[in-house]
């Protein structure tokens, strides 16, 4: 393999590697026991393969599908469609999934600004509606004759009005710009550290404290579309307890499975390319011996991620 800048920490596999990597995952040609499938990468296509998991199995589902563009994932290649054929796509999947997700289960479902809008319409036939979280993607070019694209999409829905919702797990510590105290003198709702005020503060819809993997970052992989560590550990954190079950049916390089196990929830990911399962697998070995995530120390996110 050709030589690294010292600061490039990008994962990088052999032939060798990826070959013997990718044997460690499964295929499925029967309905599966959640004990066969649970801790699981399941190296086929999402389409066939939601059939042969078991009924009300996952606490948690997590997807970021491909958005409507022409893209290349490995040896296959995503081909911009007609929106109304994008929706149809989209439908075929969704439906499979209110079968899998428990009755207190909840779906986060991922995309840019322009298949957002085909997202409640299609979800919102089999789910429940609870939220559309828009963060800021700080990565992605200029553009000369339009406002340059930042903002990508995750829209929460549950299966039904008794859902999992930790909201301790997921609030943001921030500055406290205007400190209040009370009749005592002493800080209200508000701490004091190293000269530094800060308070715990309810996690909103906007987020803009996350940055995309990129060279120097450990957890960064040769995905074209890979989501950070972080973005997904507050989904998981919010929406599955320790123990619980999340799934992803388009698993890629493997981050909601890794996420999943760094912080103590069973995992089962769908991914059909041979280099990404490889990668996956990669990624679940190393995080038995490393569970941090980038941006997230000591139960606290960060406001911006810093360099490991």
């Amino acid at each position: 393999m050709k030589e690294k800048a010292p600061r490039n920490k990008t994962l990088e596999l052999s032939p060798k590697e990826m070959n013997a990597y990718a044997k460690k995952a499964i295929k499925l040609n029967f309905k599966a026991s959640i004990d066969y499938v649970i801790d699981k990468t399941i190296h086929q296509d999402m389409m066939k393969t939601l059939d042969y998991l078991p009924d009300s199995s996952v606490d948690l589902i997590v997807v970021d599908p491909p958005y409507n563009l022409t893209k290349v994932f490995g040896n296959s290649v995503f081909k911009e469609r007609d929106f109304s054929e994008y929706k149809k796509w989209l439908e075929k999947w969704i439906k499979k999934l209110p079968r899998i997700l428990k009755e207190n289960g909840s779906l986060y479902i991922c995309a840019d600004w322009k298949t957002s809008i085909a997202i409640p319409e299609v979800a919102g036939k089999y789910f429940i509606l609870q939220n559309r979280i828009s963060w800021e993607r700080e990565k992605g070019r200029g553009a000369k004759d339009n406002w340059k694209n930042c903002l990508e999409d995750i829209w929460f829905f549950t299966k039904s009005k008794d859902y999992t919702f930790n909201l301790d797990a997921v609030k943001i510590l921030r500055p406290v710009v205007a400190p209040y105290r009370n009749e005592q003198g002493e800080p209200k709702d508000w701490v004091e550290e190293s000269g530094r005020r800060s308070r715990m503060t309810y996690p909103s819809n906007i987020w803009t404290d996350i940055s995309i993997p990129f060279w120097s970052m450990p957890e960064n992989t040769p995905h074209p579309t890979q989501k950070p560590e972080k973005l997904i550990a507050k989904l998981i954190l919010a929406s599955s307890n320790e123990g619980d079950v999340v799934f992803d049916p388009f698993l890629g390089s493997g981050t909601t499975s890794v996420v999943a196990k760094k912080l103590g929830r069973h995992y089962i990911g769908i991914e059909k390319e041979k280099e990404y399962v490889a990668y996956a697998e990669f990624r679940l070995e190393q995080a038995d011996k490393n569970k941090e995530i980038q941006g997230y120390e000591n139960g606290v996110f960060k406001s911006r991620n810093a360099e490991m």
